[in-house]
């Protein structure tokens, strides 16, 4: 069931706490996928919540969900166009944006760890994990951290606090569009 999923791994989003999140989602064929997915973008569409499939291999689906506004805001950034430049970004609308990030999940070459900069990750935290293969990290929890780690533990914190909410209240019977911030 998507939304158990929606909860589970995007409450930050939801809860307009970040900008987007990232989940490989399990389905069965009788769940009928595409139809759940354009349910809950009608579903959440008003209240500034994207659902976007990244890519489907072997009944699982890479799910991208995302306040796309936000997203358009930190694709405005000139240092992240730079950045993304170098990845053939050559646009800075989101909706191209997105399009170009399927492209490149669909080449295979390797994981397109631009990716971090979708995910509301710190430009320097992308730089730094691409820059040293994954290694020397300050620490580690939703991504991991190369800068101001005293700051991003205590994001971390608030993404697994908003998190543990989430979950309880949708566990006593709150329904998510209640749940998910208008934006």
């Amino acid at each position: 069931m998507l939304e158990r999923y929606l909860i589970e791994h995007c409450s930050p989003t939801l809860a307009s706490v970040k900008t987007a999140n990232l989940f490989t989602w399990s389905f069965a064929p009788e769940e009928m996928p595409e139809q759940q997915v354009r349910y809950w973008n009608q579903e959440l569409q008003a209240r500034g919540i994207s659902l976007v499939v990244l890519r489907v291999q072997n009944q699982k689906a890479l799910m991208y969900v995302c306040r796309k506004q936000r997203l358009q805001e930190r694709l405005d950034d000139q240092e992240v166009q730079n950045f993304l430049g170098k990845y053939g970004y050559v646009q800075k609308d989101a909706d191209y944006a997105l399009q170009r990030l399927k492209e490149r999940l669909a080449k295979a070459e390797g994981f397109p760890h631009e990716i971090g900069v979708f995910l509301d990750y710190p430009l320097e935290d992308v730089v730094g994990f691409i820059e040293n293969a994954g290694q020397n990290y300050k620490c580690s929890g939703c991504w991991k951290v190369y800068c101001n780690e005293c700051e991003t533990r205590k994001l971390f914190a608030k993404y697994k606090k908003c998190r543990e909410v989430y979950r309880r209240l949708w566990k006593q019977g709150r329904d998510i569009r209640t749940l998910t911030v208008a934006s």
